[in-house]
């Protein structure tokens, strides 16, 4: 592509999605590479309670989810750069912090931190895709990005296993740190700023609070927002309890980032198909079809845990399934509670992404935190969560599935 021609100029196109997936892994790295080393952090500093060792992803989940309503007003006032370029910096010291950390309370404080960082990374990476380009090219470039980015879920608890093969728990964190490095120099020396100077906007907290009320009082969206929140907050569940499942229960804690990378791969599997399917049967019925399909699945497989059958194999198999229809789901839910809020989608996509981040970590650490030596709690957690979200999808469409809604101006409910 030629530099005259590129809306990034000096770099080129495949530098472009590699760099914007780079950002985006920083947050993905930040939780799945700690699921097998929660047990191991636990013995080194000192946590009595097992399901204590859940705050480790939980502080990081809910600093993350508060902090993307901060940042979408600060990049459109001081340009995508500095921000990210900021944000970035601060993800390497506080890994950096946690390597350093004495006690568990510093620990998490440092958990938070990297949580408030790593924000900055997926709110600017989908601003700068934005910027640069529209319609079905910007499609592409997300499409490309995504794909890396699903490779990390399926990779990271390994590379964490791996690393404590050889080394503590705290390595993790110092390669968290170098990577987070090498991205922050690349962009540094590589990517333009794509905000224009003429398109910065003033920081407006009356802006903020027009785009959470527009979230919360248009009936389309916080009904597929609280939607979606209810089924994020069943996979936070998972990733709450998977480490204890897998080493308690199954007794396998080797085999733990082998099925994890498997069960992450449906998702990933799932949500290639759902770009080829989506424009062909629409939002609505892939999307509900994939609901009451996870129902349907997590039923079985709580079904299967409270009759004494579950195996190790069951549960991947099970899970796996589950996972295949969470990746139909999210993403059509996400867009459908984005459609009557085109005229403010940057500040209302900051909202739905800090309702849908905070309630799914406050789901999943209830879940987690009723883990009691079986994998019987979150199954029936898995199941608690997609009949809450059927019920939301069902007051949200009148009572009617697979049918589209009428005109948007009818869902504008004001409170």
């Amino acid at each position: 592509m030629a530099a005259e021609a590129t809306p990034h100029p000096g770099m080129g196109f495949k530098e472009f999605v590699a760099l914007i997936a780079a950002l985006m892994a920083t947050n993905a790295l930040g939780i799945d590479s700690m699921l097998p080393a929660l047990q191991q952090i636990g013995a080194s500093l000192g946590v009595v309670h097992p399901n204590a060792r859940q705050w480790i992803i939980t502080a990081y989940l809910l600093a993350f989810g508060a902090s993307t309503l901060v940042y979408g007003p600060l990049i459109d006032r001081f340009g995508r750069k500095p921000v990210i370029l900021w944000g970035l910096a601060g993800y390497v010291l506080f890994n950096l912090m946690a390597v350093a950390s004495t006690t568990y309370e510093m620990l998490l404080i440092a958990r938070a931190l990297q949580g408030v960082a790593a924000a900055a990374s997926r709110v600017v990476a989908v601003s700068i895709v934005r910027d640069c380009y529209a319609g079905r090219m910007m499609a592409r470039v997300m499409s490309l990005t995504f794909v890396v980015f699903l490779g990390v879920p399926i990779l990271a608890p390994s590379l964490g296993q791996l690393i404590m093969l050889f080394v503590s728990w705290r390595w993790i964190f110092v390669v968290l740190a170098w990577f987070a490095l090498a991205v922050l120099i690349w962009t540094a020396l590589r990517l333009p700023e794509t905000l224009h100077e003429e398109d910065r906007i003033p920081i407006a907290v009356a802006s903020v609070v027009h785009s959470l009320r527009l979230v919360c009082t248009n009936r389309l969206s916080l009904g597929y927002t609280l939607a979606m929140t209810a089924i994020i907050g069943s996979l936070i569940g998972f990733l709450n309890s998977s480490e204890q499942v897998f080493t308690d229960v199954f007794k396998e804690p080797l085999l733990f980032s082998t099925i994890f990378a498997i069960i992450a791969g449906f998702i990933a599997i799932a949500s290639l198909l759902n770009a080829r399917l989506v424009e062909k049967l629409g939002m609505r019925v892939l999307s509900h079809a994939a609901l009451l399909g996870f129902i349907a699945t997590s039923a079985a497989h709580a079904a299967v845990a409270i009759l004494g059958f579950e195996t190790i194999w069951t549960f991947a198999i099970l899970q796996s399934m589950m996972m295949f229809c969470f990746g139909l789901l999210v993403g059509n839910f996400g867009a459908i509670a984005m459609e009557p809020l085109g005229h403010v989608a940057g500040i209302a996509a900051s909202a739905q992404g800090f309702v849908s981040t905070v309630g799914a970590a406050l789901i999943g650490f209830a879940i987690g935190q009723f883990y009691n030596g079986s994998d019987i709690p979150l199954t029936l957690g898995f199941v608690a969560c997609g009949i809450v979200a059927l019920v939301i999808v069902l007051l949200t469409e009148n009572g009617k599935l697979f049918s589209r809604q009428a005109t948007l101006v009818e869902e504008i409910v004001h409170i």
